[in-house]
């Protein structure tokens, strides 16, 4: 009997071997293809500039191409994201609760988003169907939708990940498993009128975001819910996925991305600080303006995801603390220092605000130019003030270390040339100049300092950025399915009738505007708050008459600011997890820089001339 045992346990372990062992080769296969997918994505402009110039022709339909590759980017990497259970979600409830109630509400959660993701799945195979009867064609002869087969093949993905993740022992998955056909059977065959459960649906998936369902289900749930009670065809969602994911210029997102995270992951934060150190160091409060500076320079890059506080809080808070400020102001410095940044070239969200309220791209960053200085200095002003109460004793400058340090960087400080003679040299479009960016990015850290090992930490690295862009891109995808919603039931011609209605002088609307945007940055990441709140705003500030440039400047710095607004402002998790301080802690230190950027957000909302000025002078 023993004998028939121990052959029976070790048949279980050779097939959980092989199984393990299975689910590993995929997994690194998921891998390759995401990172294969970014190399082609960065290649193919740049082969487009090199055959301008040399043969006076591109390649055919290669903007299309790079498009489509990004949607490919987005859903792999959407499903990259669910794998490793990180995407983005508004509340943690679920781990403020005591043993039982934590798995319960796991299993809650999970399969709500999982049913969400599953019925995403099956509008875009309704999608992928009548594409398939159009016939159109990507390039050649390969057919449009063989590249839209990516949708629901990544819903697909994402919904078994939720599944899996909604639960370690498999009595619960079963339990997730029952919850998941309950709310399918429940969408498909309802047993009463559907006007009847918009209300408990609603309060369903409110109850599920706040137990910790990802922020993409939330979204798609509420679009969902929306068409489904108005028997609109649910492929609605999925087509504005589509349209959204291939638009013109969103592959710069990945495309800055993966620069950003070469940089990242690199050796670039330390010789940046080093740099900034030997600059500005030596004054009294030199180290709150190196932070600011230097979080600044890294942010723009990294676009404002939350890897500056990462990737400089261990280099940066033994800095301050040598220095004698005092912990408090240190944690809440560089809380505030990690959204620094946001509004200067190649900012994600500027790029991504333009694309959705359709205003030039440049203008946008030559308008936030300015506003973005007046924040940067604001916060080095109260560091300053703060090394100055502590008695933060000042150095020497030491011209030759500074030259040391800014001969170490020149590779890297040069980066913000290669991006702007990108933007406004002429001879490279947006995508163009973010895939060169990202192009130098990667030889300057694997070619020149040779910090990251090209067979060892390339592929990471571009894992990394994949599942980032893919987090954020299914969030902005079903988002844009349920601002469609808001747009064919004409909320926006209706809020600014109200508006207009109640409101005479711009100067209150722009007060009024301020306090909303401070609850939605507080309550919404900035990329789903881009795509379901600037509809809404655009039309009332055109009816104002306030410059579409001078708006989009206000709305970024209040979303700045929405990074540090308790109690979800994304700041404050990351600085509790990355300094081991809890949230309460980390909300009190904040407070005083809060305040100070608040002054500049105002500053920023009441002088025009500081968003407006650059690019009338510059004749954009």
């Amino acid at each position: 009997m023993s004998h028939w045992i121990l052959r029976g346990t070790g048949q279980r372990a050779w097939r959980e071997r092989r199984i393990a062992g299975a689910r590993r080769f995929f997994h690194e296969g998921e891998n390759v293809v995401v990172s294969l997918v970014l190399g082609a994505m960065a290649a193919l402009p740049i082969a487009e500039i090199a055959l301008r110039g040399t043969i006076g022709t591109g390649i055919p339909a290669s903007n299309s191409i790079v498009q489509h590759l990004t949607l490919v980017v987005g859903m792999l990497g959407g499903a990259l994201a669910a794998r490793e259970a990180r995407l983005l979600s508004l509340s943690t409830g679920a781990a403020l609760l005591p043993g039982r109630l934590r798995s319960a509400a796991r299993i809650l959660s999970g399969s709500a988003a999982a049913a969400i993701s599953v019925l995403l799945c099956l509008a875009s195979v309704q999608f992928v169907l009548a594409e398939r009867e159009g016939g159109n064609m990507l390039f050649g002869r390969v057919p449009l939708w063989v590249v839209q087969l990516i949708l629901p093949i990544g819903f697909g993905l994402v919904a078994i990940r939720l599944l899996r993740h909604s639960s370690y022992k498999l009595p619960g998955r079963f339990a997730a498993l029952l919850l998941v056909g309950a709310v399918i059977w429940i969408v498909l065959r309802p047993p009463v009128p559907r006007g009847s459960l918009v209300v408990p649906a609603f309060i369903s998936l409110l109850a599920a975001t706040a137990l910790g369902a990802p922020v993409f289900t939330a979204l798609g749930g509420a679009a969902l819910i929306l068409f489904w009670a108005a028997d609109v065809p649910i492929a609605s969602i999925p087509v504005e996925t589509y349209r959204l994911v291939v638009s013109p210029m969103l592959p710069t997102i990945p495309l800055f991305t993966l620069a950003g995270y070469f940089f990242a992951e690199g050796g670039a934060s330390r010789r940046l600080v080093r740099v900034f150190h030997a600059l500005a160091g030596w004054v009294r409060g030199g180290p709150a303006i190196v932070t600011a500076l230097v979080c600044a320079f890294f942010t723009s890059f990294t676009g404002a995801s939350g890897v500056t506080i990462l990737a400089l809080g261990g280099l940066l808070m033994p800095v301050l603390l040598a220095e004698r400020y005092s912990e408090r102001n240190s944690l809440g410095l560089l809380t505030a220092a990690g959204s620094l940044g946001l509004l200067f070239p190649p900012s994600l969200p500027v790029i991504l605000y333009g694309i959705v309220s359709h205003t030039p791209i440049d203008r946008m960053f030559l308008g936030g130019f300015l506003p973005g200085i007046l924040m940067v200095g604001l916060t080095a002003w109260w560091g300053r003030r703060q090394g100055a109460k502590s008695r933060v004793p000042s150095t020497r400058f030491d011209p030759r270390e500074a030259r040391r340090a800014l001969w170490e960087a020149k590779w890297e400080l040069l980066l913000p040339v290669v991006v702007l003679v990108g933007l406004f040299g002429g001879f490279a479009t947006l995508v163009e100049a973010a895939a060169l960016t990202a192009l130098y990015a990667f030889i300057v850290e694997t070619c020149v300092y040779r910090d990251l090992k090209i067979k060892k930490d390339v592929l990471r690295v571009m894992t990394e950025c994949g599942i980032l862009v893919g987090g954020v891109l299914l969030i902005l995808g079903v988002a844009l399915g349920f601002t469609n919603y808001l747009v064919d039931a004409e909320v926006p011609a209706r809020a600014v009738s109200w508006v207009k209605g109640a409101i005479d002088s711009p100067l209150v609307f722009l007060l009024l505007l301020n306090v909303f945007l401070l609850i939605v940055g507080c309550l919404m990441d900035i990329f789903s708050a881009i795509v379901v709140v600037v509809p809404l705003i655009a039309p009332i500030g055109e009816a104002f008459g306030i410059n579409p440039i001078h708006l989009g400047i206000i709305f970024l710095a209040n979303m700045e600011l929405g990074y540090l607004t308790p109690p979800v402002g994304m700041n404050l998790f990351l600085a509790s997890y990355r300094f081991g301080k809890p949230l309460p802690e980390v909300y009190r230190s904040v407070i005083p820089m809060l305040l100070v950027l608040l002054a500049g957000v105002f500053i920023i909302t009441y002088v025009p001339a500081l968003t407006t000025a650059l690019p009338r002078w510059l004749g954009r």
